[in-house]
């Protein structure tokens, strides 16, 4: 249909800033079809939901050699057929993008960011050519352009792509922002800030080298990278990440960075340097090892694969685990951080009901579109998924003695799957330990991913000088990870709540707990116990200290004014934390000995 020569040139430009739009031609060459066919995907690899990107498309017009307007049909609600005629065509068309959102396209004041799912159109019939990229120099010198595609040499802004999907692999920066160098190992990693904040780059820089040097080593040599960009938009909230090829969109809030001069490292900058952790270490596991039917998806639609549990949940492993190995935390607080996790399953009645295959299936369905009683209903293969890694680390060790881990499996991944991208089978892991190590993981497979059993770490962890105890929770905002300095809440109301402008309003309903006996709905307003106004940590007060059976509660629903007798129970001890029992065993396993 077209040359073997054949290029598709695309032109992208800031349109509007204060409209928030985005112009974007694309020129096609002669070809032999009286039509073609152009799409944009409904959804982007790595978020697992049908976003319908075409919506945003605000006009779109096809011109021949000559200026003349040619006939385009729309199709369904992101594809339009144009009557080409065979002949060079400019397809002409603006896009809206204000969703700040690592998945999708945002321009404000300061920057314009974008998804190549977002803005670029494909020609069905040409996903194979390449494509070239230029992109328009912003008039405001204090703006720059930022993007991980290859530069062709000796042009301003101008960059190349062996296909549609690598041209779209590539998040797109157009604005002010602060950026910093750092090599490791002979590669390049940028870190870009959008803005102009106030950060201590050089601390974050020096926290993040050996963070690339662990996810490098791991996987070993050749790199598939030789520069990789973390861009990372700052707003006064919100938090995310996106893998690409070589780089990484993130979100994350301009307040919880370090600036200069600040000592300790806070919960909230943790957290940063894990989602730069775990989006890194995607460019192995994610956007090389990937399943089968991630190697060329079909993105007009949903594509279903129960191994999210594998990409996810181990990638989520080890993005703690990489600060821990590296000093960036302590082995403490890497403790801490993993018994939060490990509490939020406990915390779920969705556990017992759906497997973590299962949840990597209904992702697209359910993960993606939670709502206040999912917790009720489904288990994260993100959160499950670390936790059967952390799991199935301790049984390879233990049934290898010592001569596996899953540092192992994981090597084995990449050089059978990752370096040439072929795609892992849907019982990849259950086969790659028999056939590369003899070991049967099979029964534990069944039980912890394609069943709903807890992960039984409390067979293994004595052989890395851990023990696990549980206990009640402290306080409405106590996620697990310590050893308690109290005995903890007697009793629990069952249900997460929010301070209202008299009372607090129920968020979320616990399955079988107090609230869910006494009726609490999402969103009532529990006013009153016993008839005093409360708040939070008074009516926990109030349960603790309760000789009763029931308090009676006074409820807002929907403007009415209803009563109900809230059961006293005993709080469960459903809250996680790890001691360290034998402190050479547990450095050994990190790694720090």
């Amino acid at each position: 249909m077209f040359k073997n020569n054949a290029l598709l040139h695309y032109h992208l430009a800031v349109h509007s800033w204060e409209q928030h739009t985005f112009r974007v031609t694309l020129s096609i060459p002669a070809h032999d079809s009286n039509t073609l066919s152009l799409t944009l995907p409904a959804w982007i690899p790595g978020s697992y939901m049908i976003r319908d990107f075409a919506r945003q498309i605000i006009r779109l017009q096809a011109t021949d050699e000559n200026g003349t307007v040619l006939l385009s049909h729309k199709q369904d609600k992101q594809t339009w057929e144009i009557a080409t005629h065979g002949q060079p065509v400019q397809i002409s068309y603006d896009v809206f993008a204000f969703d700040l959102s690592v998945r999708s396209a945002y321009i404000n004041d300061e920057y314009a960011f974008c998804n190549g799912t977002s803005v670029f159109l494909q020609i069905k019939e040409a996903t194979h050519l390449p494509c070239t990229l230029t992109i328009n120099a912003p008039e405001d010198t204090a703006k720059s352009v930022h993007t991980s595609m290859a530069q062709i040499p000796d042009t301003a802004f101008t960059y190349n792509a062996g296909n549609y999907d690598e041209l779209i692999d590539h998040p797109i920066f157009i604005g002010r922002c602060v950026t910093r160098d750092i090599v490791v190992n002979d590669v390049t990693f940028t870190l870009l800030f959008s803005g102009e904040p106030v950060l201590a780059l050089d601390r974050i820089a020096r926290d993040l080298v050996p963070v690339c040097e662990h996810h490098m080593q791991l996987f070993g040599d050749p790199q598939p990278i030789q520069h990789y960009l973390f861009m990372t938009l700052l707003s006064s909230s919100g938090f995310g990440g996106l893998e690409h090829r070589n780089s990484t969109a993130l979100l994350f809030p301009r307040g919880d960075l370090p600036m200069p001069g600040e000592e300790g490292t806070t919960d909230s900058y943790i957290n940063f340097l894990s989602l730069c952790s775990h989006e890194l270490f995607h460019t192995w596991n994610v956007k090389r090892i990937k399943p089968a039917l991630m190697v060329a998806p079909d993105l007009s639609k949903e594509a279903y694969t129960p191994q999210l549990w594998i990409y996810e949940g181990f990638t989520s492993f080890y993005d703690d685990l990489t600060l821990a190995r590296s000093g960036v935390v302590s082995p403490q607080k890497y403790l801490d951080i993993l018994s939060a996790h490990l509490t939020r399953v406990l915390q779920g009645a969705g556990r017992h009901k759906q497997s973590a295959a299962e949840s990597s299936f209904d992702a697209w369905t359910r993960f993606y579109k939670q709502d206040a009683n999912s917790p009720n209903h489904i288990v994260s293969y993100y959160t499950k998924g670390g936790i059967i890694a952390f799991g199935l680390d301790l049984l390879l060790r233990r049934k290898s003695d010592g001569r596996v881990s899953l540092d192992t499996l994981m090597q084995h991944l990449w050089n059978d799957y990752g370096k040439d991208e072929s795609g892992t089978p849907d019982e990849v892991i259950e086969s790659l330990c028999h056939r590369a190590f003899g070991i049967d993981v099979s029964d534990y497979l069944s039980a912890v991913v394609y069943g709903t059993e807890d992960v039984p770490l409390q067979e293994y962890l004595s052989d890395i000088g851990l023990a696990l105890h549980f206990r009640c929770r402290q306080s409405s905002d106590d996620k697990g990870g310590h050893k308690p300095d109290s005995t903890g809440n007697r009793h629990q109301l069952g249900a997460s709540v929010k301070s209202a402008a008299m009372g607090v309003t129920v968020l979320q309903v616990a399955e079988g707990l107090a609230a869910e006996q006494a009726g609490l709905q999402i969103n009532d307003t529990i006013i009153a116990a016993d008839g005093t106004v409360v708040d939070d940590k008074l009516l926990q007060r109030y349960l603790n200290a309760s000789a009763s059976a029931s308090l009676s509660l006074t409820v807002a629903r929907d403007g009415r004014l209803i009563h109900c007798d809230l059961p006293v129970l005993r709080a469960r001890e459903d809250v996680g934390y790890f001691t360290i029992e034998d402190t050479q065993r547990f450095e050994r396993w990190l790694g720090l000995i």
